[in-house]
């Protein structure tokens, strides 16, 4: 409250203590509360982010392993864009380790979608390697694989707004993933994950959108870093369409935004849901290959999408 920040291994301390319950509910709500009046910094971040990693059960896979995620938080509601993206990239033949949890600040997260379908949340890594060996993705519940955040867990849900932790999701999955797509609820968030990104042996790209989005929303301009630096793009640089957020906007029940996943997977989705759809996936495909540039990526998540290959990884996924 006195705006003084934490150092990196300070901040590392205070989680480990937070997740092992040595303060009380109070104090825990306290203490996540302080990000929304100020801004985190990078040596809190980056302790934050040690601590989580350390605590976590780790999931090793042999192959190259990508994650496409958002924070979450934007206030947004659009529909699970950065979902139906997994299953476009790892349709496209880009391995997906995706690192997900139930919406805190929106009707339907990742884990919310899956379970409604089905879909039994586990941490054995055999399990996850045959999914991986099968649909080319497998899905890790996050609070399978971080059991020191049961303390903090019923704290956020209560909340219901966005805490630091939106801002550490992507960070720490499990599968130490060499390749990332995020996208983050604001710029400056942005910036801080660009700075810690270029200091990993990680193929990244972190964007925002600037209308205020953790993702590629096609409404206006958005910002990416990545290895090569940072850039603003339009839709237009992409070969794609202008929308409106009522072209995006998500479902208010998991009922709803099931039923939106699944019209998109099933070729019956919207010309605009489509279009953000293969934004997303197109720029996490790009995130892993670089060197093929932009346009090459955006045409592989189209065909991925279109041809119905990414609905046959979910319903791999499935085991159906």
């Amino acid at each position: 409250m006195e705006h003084r920040s934490l150092t990196k291994g300070t901040a590392r301390q205070v989680l480990v203590d937070l997740t092992s319950g040595k303060y009380n509910p109070s104090q825990t709500t306290a203490f996540m509360t302080v990000y929304m009046m100020r801004s985190i910094t990078v040596d809190e971040l980056q302790g934050f982010r040690d601590a989580m990693l350390e605590l976590c059960i780790p999931a090793r896979f042999d192959l190259p392993v990508m994650d496409v995620c958002g924070t979450g938080g934007d206030g947004k509601n659009t529909f699970n864009m950065s979902t139906l993206s997994s299953f476009v990239v790892a349709a496209a033949g880009q391995p997906v380790a995706k690192h997900g949890n139930y919406g805190v600040s929106s009707a339907c997260g990742s884990s919310n979608l899956l379970e409604y379908f089905g879909y039994r949340f586990t941490n054995d890594i055999d399990a996850l390697k045959r999914s991986l060996d099968r649909a080319n993705i497998c899905f890790m519940h996050a609070p399978l694989f971080h059991p020191a955040m049961k303390n903090v867990a019923p704290i956020r849900k209560e909340l219901g707004v966005k805490t630091f932790f939106n801002m550490l999701g992507p960070m720490v999955n499990p599968a130490f993933p060499k390749r990332q797509l995020v996208g983050v609820f604001s710029l400056e968030l942005a910036r801080q994950y660009g700075y810690l990104y270029q200091n990993t042996d990680k193929n990244f790209v972190i964007l925002h959108s600037l209308g205020g989005y953790d993702e590629v929303s096609l409404t206006g301009p958005f910002k990416y870093f990545f290895n090569g630096g940072e850039r603003i793009s339009e839709p237009r640089d992409l070969g794609l369409p202008n929308l409106s957020y009522e072209d995006i906007k998500g479902g208010s029940t998991v009922e709803e935004s099931a039923a939106v996943f699944l019209n998109v997977l099933q070729g019956k989705g919207t010309p605009a849901q489509n279009a953000a759809v293969i934004a997303n996936a197109g720029m996490s495909l790009y995130a892993g290959s670089q060197q093929e540039g932009i346009q090459k990526a955006i045409e592989r998540a189209k065909e991925a999408l279109e041809s119905g290959k990414a609905l046959h990884a979910f319903k791999k996924l499935l085991n159906q």
